[in-house]
């Protein structure tokens, strides 16, 4: 098992078995989720194939499109306000 030290920034260095294991390079994104009493992280990847599950667990209950489409208006009207003023 790896270990590595958070810096005063927040930052880490991820080892080199870890990012070799992940398929990391500079410039890599990370997803960090929530997993029972830790943590788990996912290299994401640019296609959308990726994605696939990547979600799952994070929703107690479904979405409806409705409920969507409303958020997705009210980010759209509070962004629109937020460039007004």
């Amino acid at each position: 098992m790896s270990t590595t030290t958070v810096t005063s920034k927040g930052q880490v260095t991820i080892p080199l078995a870890l990012r070799k294991a992940l398929g990391l390079h500079a410039g890599s994104r990370l997803d960090f989720v929530q997993d029972g009493a830790g943590m788990r992280v996912t290299a994401l990847q640019d296609s959308s194939g990726a994605l696939k599950g990547r979600f799952a667990g994070r929703v107690r209950k479904p979405v409806s499109l409705a409920a969507m489409d409303k958020a997705v208006a009210q980010q759209a009207a509070a962004r629109l306000k937020h460039t007004k003023t």
